[in-house]
């Protein structure tokens, strides 16, 4: 299975945290980002993902073998959405598995930040208002 892909279906978060499991770790630790309901006081009626499928996928693959040699991890995952996603969607999830905890909490945050600084993914937000605006979220954005 690949650490690292893009999905235009709902993330299956059971089947993603089974993959991880391992007699050598002790921790698994995840994060999740949703689709809320505002951005920068505007309200947010849903958005769009789209991303340089190939692009994106190798620069995902690449963040999640540096996570393996920076950090003190036994596995990890990445998946982020694509496609049309609603208020409270599953836009994209991070999971790991180590040894210690510490290591699965900073790998983890180090895989979203990097992952939102350097794939190349856009956001096309549609506001309530009946406008829309495209982004590319920095490591802050989602969450």
């Amino acid at each position: 299975m690949d650490r690292f892909f893009l999905s235009h279906h709902p993330i299956e978060v059971d089947a993603l945290r089974a993959t991880l499991g391992s007699a050598h770790a002790g921790a698994f630790a995840s994060f999740e980002g949703w689709v809320r309901d505002h951005n920068e006081g505007r309200p947010v009626a849903g958005l769009r993902y789209e991303a340089h499928a190939r692009l994106a996928q190798a620069e995902g693959a690449k963040i999640l073998e540096e996570a393996l040699r920076t950090f003190a991890i036994v596995d990890a995952r990445c998946v982020h959405r694509l496609g049309d996603l609603g208020i409270g969607d599953l836009a994209v999830w991070v999971g790991v598995s180590a040894a210690h905890r510490d290591a699965a909490f900073g790998a983890c945050r180090w895989i979203i930040d990097t992952v939102k600084a350097r794939v190349p993914i856009w956001k096309h937000e549609r506001y309530m208002e009946g406008d829309a605006e495209w982004l590319h979220p920095d490591a802050g954005d989602i969450g």
